[in-house]
């Protein structure tokens, strides 16, 4: 797991730079326009609710875009990433907009050690996280861990149907991949980010794992957590299987033909027991 990790953040790590300055992070729209929100934050505003006054985290946080987003939307937030570039670029982004941000530096997994337990009224995890994680049990230990009783976990997350998925394929869906948690992960190799940029990677190797929604609900239940809402999506902030995807005016991709046929993202909701 160590390695994984090693990797992955020496990946991100060189990641981060490419992001701030790709138009996909709009980080100029957030600069320009005090009231612009991330396109992932807008997707779920109507299940958000009031975020006034909330003291809330938002873990792997990246470059900080749906953390600024959310601190526009009155709630009192810090972000926590793995990877130091990653929050210096989350920082300037913050400080440009004259937002008090706080971001730490930690793993997923150091969160309620470093943070601290029950300091939380909100548990924010945006798309494309935890498949970077190699367990879901110590990511939802730490979630329920960081919540005050009554506290609430919100999670917008690609669907692991998707994630099952042969993403070289362009005439038809063939799963490849498991879809359940498995302690191999699948190592890919890419010299190029998913943002708009022609510079190269030179730390191309990732390893990531899928988590089951079974594993992922189970898992939260295991540690004090109740389930309140779970939704299912057709469409997803990038274009995970290209050529059979168009983007609609969202800022959210679809499958060209019949996208009822696969679940492509989910939002879940989930509440401390106390």
């Amino acid at each position: 797991m160590d390695d994984s990790f090693a990797l992955n953040k020496a990946n991100w790590n060189e990641r981060a730079a490419l992001h701030a300055a790709s138009p996909d992070y709009q980080t100029q729209l957030f600069i320009a326009s005090p009231t612009h929100l991330s396109e992932v934050v807008r997707f779920d505003l109507p299940r958000l609710g009031d975020m006034r006054g909330l003291r809330a985290m938002h873990l792997q946080c990246h470059i900080g875009t749906d953390t600024l987003s959310l601190a526009r939307l009155g709630a009192q937030i810090s972000g926590l990433d793995f990877s130091s570039a990653s929050l210096e670029q989350a920082r300037k982004l913050a400080n440009a907009c004259g937002e008090q941000i706080e971001f730490v530096e930690a793993s997923v997994y150091d969160a309620a050690k470093v943070l601290g337990e029950q300091s939380f009224d909100l548990v924010y995890t945006g798309i494309g996280a935890l498949n970077w994680l190699p367990h879901i049990d110590d990511w939802a230990r730490n979630v329920a861990a960081l919540l005050k009783p009554g506290g609430r976990l919100f999670l917008r997350e690609m669907h692991p149907v998707l994630m099952t998925l042969d993403q070289d394929r362009q005439d038809a869906l063939q799963m490849i991949h498991s879809y359940f948690e498995h302690s191999e992960p699948q190592v890919w190799n890419d010299e190029y980010s998913y943002v708009v940029s022609d510079s190269k990677l030179t730390a191309t190797t990732t390893h990531e794992w899928n988590h089951g929604l079974g594993e992922i609900i189970t898992a939260l239940l295991r540690h004090g957590m109740n389930l309140t809402a779970l939704e299912e999506h057709t469409s997803l902030p990038w274009d995970a299987l290209p050529g059979q995807m168009t983007l609609g005016e969202n800022g959210e991709w679809r499958l060209n033909s019949q996208p009822e046929r696969l679940p492509l993202s989910y939002t879940l909701q989930a509440v401390k027991v106390g």
